[in-house]
């Protein structure tokens, strides 16, 4: 089968013919027919993911297809069935073997593409908000790189949420974005000045932060008491360095939070989670904003388009 491969780190990527995986017993067999691709693939590449997968391997976090096979121990799934995978690896290739357990259902009014483009993005959202944060109705959520993936989705399940939703944001263009996706307020972060900004429109109950460095400090400075900070990631390239004292004065929650990581600690967190997520989407309540559609082989044009933040929303590759 075809499959994107990372041989050497921080080497370029290649599309290389393998062997079709074989399925253990708890496993399911995966035609994939898009994934779609996601920052954290370009720390893997790098080598600088949270997970250093063996190498070789085949890149991609989350994808859609039909199952092909199933293992002599799995019952929840059937051939024929269309699932959504958060399957960390291997997505960018003709076929996937994956755990029965991270695997869902696809909805019968759902297509391939959003499927691919749903769950790290809205998984990574819903988590934050409901399961980490706590965020209730009425409550102020500032989300910062409110134009990518992550961030829209953020903005979107926000507002869904019943929170005052502050987007931040590169430019006009993106942030006309995030106003379609339910924004209450638009913040230019190649403009403004963000703390002022934040404060002056009632400061922060809640900061979701994929983009780390001195973006984060900003929002945290102009964060109300007993706020709650979610640190997803450093697009940035910045880890931002949290002084206790401010926390302290403050009463402020800084929260760890890694939504991959539940996948091994603790998958029944995410499959909840996600079930709801594709009830809502089920019931036209929300739906992935993609804005590149490619082929498997224009893979390094997709995470080019990652690299420089060209891409609002999702970018997904197709196999079919």
């Amino acid at each position: 089968m075809r499959s994107i491969q990372v041989t050497n780190y921080d080497q370029p990527i290649e599309l290389t013919d393998v062997a079709r995986p074989t399925i253990a017993p708890d496993q399911v067999l995966v035609r994939v027919a898009a994934c779609a691709l996601n920052f954290g693939d370009l720390l893997m590449i790098k080598g600088s993911y949270q997970e250093k997968p063996p190498l070789p391997f085949t890149l991609g976090m989350e994808l859609s297809g039909t199952i092909e096979s199933v293992g002599a121990d799995v019952t929840t799934l059937r051939v024929g069935q269309r699932v959504v995978s958060y399957a960390g690896v291997g997505g960018l290739a003709e076929y996937a073997a994956l755990p029965a357990e991270i695997c869902l259902p696809i909805p019968d009014n759902m297509d391939m593409i959003d499927a691919a483009a749903f769950p790290v993005a809205y998984g990574t959202a819903h988590l934050a908000l409901d399961y980490k944060a706590r965020m209730q109705p009425g409550e102020r959520l500032v989300v910062l790189g409110a134009s990518g993936g992550v961030g829209l989705t953020g903005v979107e399940l926000g507002k869904l949420m019943g929170a005052e939703v502050i987007a931040v944001a590169r430019g006009a263009k993106k942030l006309q974005i995030a106003k379609d996706m339910g924004a209450d307020h638009l913040i230019d972060s190649e403009t403004a000045d963000l703390r002022t900004a934040i404060k002056a429109l009632g400061g922060a109950d809640v900061v979701y932060d994929p983009v780390g460095g001195d973006q984060f400090t900003a929002a945290m400075r102009a964060t109300n008491p007993d706020g709650r900070l979610l640190p997803l990631g450093f697009a940035s390239g910045s880890v931002p360095q949290i002084p206790a004292n401010h926390l302290l004065v403050k009463n402020l929650s800084v929260i760890g939070y890694w939504w991959g990581g539940y996948a091994k600690t603790n998958p029944k967190v995410l499959n909840d989670s996600l079930a709801t997520l594709l009830d809502w989407y089920a019931e036209g309540k929300i739906k992935p904003h993609v804005s590149n559609v490619l082929p498997l082989e224009q893979t390094q044009d997709g995470l080019e388009l990652l690299r420089t933040r060209k891409a609002t929303g999702k970018v997904v590759m197709t196999l079919t």
